[in-house]
């Protein structure tokens, strides 16, 4: 299950990378680079997660198991003073 969660999650990055590199190519006028890729991900995935209210991503994100759901320990406090 792990890899596939995995899988999804690095196939969402990648195109979601991709989508703000054209769109932030064409807001400088700038020919955008050639999105070459699967259907779903490019027509279907990345429209729908941009019209998704951050709510809504947030749930499916803390839903999935992945590096985003790394927690951090807190520090430990110093013994003494510093010297």
């Amino acid at each position: 299950m792990a890899s596939f969660t995995r899988w999804v999650r690095e196939n969402a990055q990648h195109y979601l990378l991709r989508d703000a590199q054209a769109r932030v190519a064409r807001a400088h006028g700038i020919t955008p680079p050639p999105i070459h890729g699967s259907v779903f991900w490019t027509r279907v995935f990345v429209p729908v997660y941009r019209l998704t209210p951050w709510a809504i991503r947030r749930r499916f994100m803390v839903a999935m198991p992945g590096s985003h759901r790394k927690h951090w320990s807190k520090p430990t406090p110093p013994a003494g003073p510093a010297v």
